[in-house]
């Protein structure tokens, strides 16, 4: 349910009701990088922490200036996030290379690529679950040892007309607009919308609780705190039932959000609060409305 103000109002609503009663209902899953040991730690000093969702695994690291990070042969493109304005970062791929200062993310091909930090920053890839090496490092790997059954797992999406390339996306100087939701760009596994920050907390009487028939969500708090409510469906099968779940998490921070569960993320911080919602693969519903999807050009829809 979202307010008349929320450009999401315009999308056509989700059935009401779980596709499968026979199918059990995952529970909500929460990383806390403030708490939670680091997977890995370089001669550096640079800490990673890795989180899965069916379709994708997000690193999360807290990188020290020039620290590299050096991929061989990966199967598919990954995603490179900056989340503050403080992050930098240079991207090497098949000899070409790609800077990128601030907010905003970088598309890397597959192949072959390496990630060094220009900056005492944090960043954040995003592999496809197939990478090597990467989907045992998850803290929550066994609670994917098979798929969730409610998740949809479909193909990549078609691949840029243009060939493979570094792309930059920097999103410091996109405007808000009532028409639109958010900064969301598309590749073919991922979707990555970022939202605008929200100062202070979130007015209760104005949250926006809703679902989603087959995908999960990834939100990543990259500042400030929130609250994450999260409400399973009842099912006839009482041993499916679980009690709300209103999770407080700091920055930074992943919740990740099963289907069908009802949801809605509660911005409580005094100061400023934002957080990046992911998908994969892309959302169609964000996809077919005009204007939305930044970079529709380069990355089309099936």
């Amino acid at each position: 349910m979202y307010t008349a103000t929320d450009p999401r109002s315009t999308l056509a609503p989700a059935a009401g009701a779980p596709a499968d009663e026979d199918v059990d209902i995952a529970a909500p899953e929460f990383a806390d990088f403030r708490a939670d040991a680091p997977a890995e730690t370089t001669a550096l000093g640079s800490r990673t922490w890795y989180v899965r969702a069916q379709n994708l695994v997000l690193a999360y690291t807290s990188a020290r200036t020039g620290e590299s990070l050096v991929r061989h042969g990966d199967p598919a493109e990954y995603v490179v996030l900056l989340p503050h304005a403080e992050s930098a970062v240079r991207v090497s791929w098949q000899g070409r290379e790609a800077e990128l200062r601030g907010q905003g993310m970088i598309v890397v091909p597959a192949g072959g690529s390496e990630v060094t930090a220009e900056s005492d920053a944090d960043l954040v890839r995003l592999f496809t679950p197939d990478t090597p090496g990467i989907a045992e490092l998850a803290g929550n790997a066994a609670s994917y040892a098979r798929p969730h059954p409610r998740v949809a797992i479909e193909e990549p999406w078609p691949a840029p007309a243009d060939g493979d390339a570094l792309r930059v996306y920097p999103v410091a100087d996109i405007p808000r607009s009532k028409d639109r939701f958010g900064r969301i760009f598309r590749t073919r596994s991922f979707m990555v919308n970022f939202l605008f920050p929200h100062e202070g907390p979130r007015d209760p009487e104005a949250l926006s609780p809703h679902h989603h028939d087959e995908f999960e969500q990834i939100s990543l708090a990259v500042q400030g705190e929130f609250e994450h409510h999260i409400r399973t469906p009842w099912t006839p099968k009482r041993s499916q039932w679980r009690e709300d779940v209103h999770t407080p998490l700091g920055s930074p921070s992943v919740a990740i959000i099963p289907p069908p569960t009802v949801h809605t993320s509660q911005a409580v911080g005094a100061s400023t609060n934002q957080l990046i919602d992911i998908f994969a693969p892309p959302r169609k519903d964000f996809s077919a409305k005009p204007g939305w999807v930044l970079n529709a050009d380069t990355y089309p829809a099936p």
